[in-house]
């Protein structure tokens, strides 16, 4: 199995869904002559020409509703947003349009078109650049939403995303797409609403999404070398969410934390927990805790980011509140 970087992934995948199907075409701020801010269009202007590789100029309102029109007379849009924290300027084509136009049209439209771009802290790139927004998507109805956490996933989850027949927001890790790992070649799909047990235990459950995925392996490798044995559920797409998979892993451990890199205050965490709460009760033996970023806009000084963002030492801590050995 070939191993490529995140960035590579998505290219790999946005490449085979352009050879696969004609209607399919990329839109975005760079993605054509500068080949994406983050590279990962890189080629495909030489391989499938300007009119399905389209340089868009700064104005996210204005493309994004360009895609929302193309998806509506037969296309397939994959709008790149350069960041996740500009395409708050072009929220009412994606919550009022492409969310809606269903059911506002009783069926009688359908809007399949893929909203991508990066989003989390960037590295230093202070709090207008460094939000992590999935639980703003995550509360309308008639989006998807999804954050793949490796390169498998990101490949999987874009090529089902750029087939679903609605609305998708993929949110990817800014600070992933260096990162490296195996991917399937040729057709690679991880469906959309399915979690996925990145890690076997017995003992307590983590569940994540995105980067934080690994900040809680390290987490889970310490607390091994303490015999404490840690399950971690990748949630991959936080709308739907994986119900059933949640309560699974809970039914098993009986323990869970929820780790998120987005604020507290009605966070998707927050969902996870009601889920476990409202319909696994009886299966836990303490209260789930969440761990998230601090309630306070990013910082730009190193230390400061660092100290905002959830990390392995916070997460060792909530497992073991949760399993009542707090200051072992």
């Amino acid at each position: 199995m070939a191993e490529l970087m995140y960035r590579e992934a998505l290219n790999q995948a946005l490449a085979e869904e352009m050879e696969r199907d004609a209607n399919v075409f990329l839109i975005g701020e760079e993605v054509g002559r500068y080949q994406g801010a983050f590279k990962v269009s890189q080629g495909l202007l030489d391989r499938f020409g300007s009119a399905r590789i389209i340089d868009a100029p700064i104005s996210e309102l204005g493309f994004t509703g360009l895609g929302v029109g193309a998806a509506m007379v037969g296309l397939r849009p994959v709008v790149e947003m350069m960041t996740w924290n500009f395409a708050i300027l072009a929220m009412d084509q994606i919550v009022n349009n492409a969310a809606k136009l269903r059911h506002m049209s009783g069926g009688q439209l359908r809007c399949p078109i893929v909203f991508r771009g990066p989003g989390g802290a960037g590295g230093r790139l202070s709090s207008q650049h460094s939000q992590a927004l999935e639980s703003t998507y995550a509360h309308f109805p008639g989006l998807k939403v999804v954050a793949p956490a490796t390169p498998a996933d990101a490949k999987g989850l874009l090529k089902s995303a750029i087939r679903d027949e609605n609305p998708v927001i993929m949110i990817e890790g800014e600070r992933l797409y260096a990162l490296k790992g195996e991917v399937p070649e040729g057709e690679h799909i991880v469906p959309i609403g399915k979690a996925d047990v990145k890690r076997e235990g017995k003992d307590v459950s983590i569940i994540t999404w995105s980067r934080m995925y690994y900040f809680c392996e390290e987490a889970a490798k310490q607390l091994e070398a303490e015999g404490i044995s840690v399950e971690i559920l990748d949630l991959r797409t936080l709308r739907p969410l994986d119900e059933e998979a949640i309560l699974a892993t809970v039914r098993k451990t009986n323990r869970a934390v929820v780790v998120e890199e987005g604020w507290p205050l009605a966070g998707v965490g927050a969902q996870v927990v009601d889920i476990i709460q409202s319909k696994g009760f009886d299966d836990l033996d303490a209260p789930v805790v969440r761990v998230t970023g601090l309630d306070v806009n990013m910082s730009y000084a190193a230390n400061l980011e660092n100290a905002i963002q959830p990390d392995a030492p916070k997460i060792v801590a909530a497992v073991k509140k949760v399993l009542y050995r707090e200051g072992a």
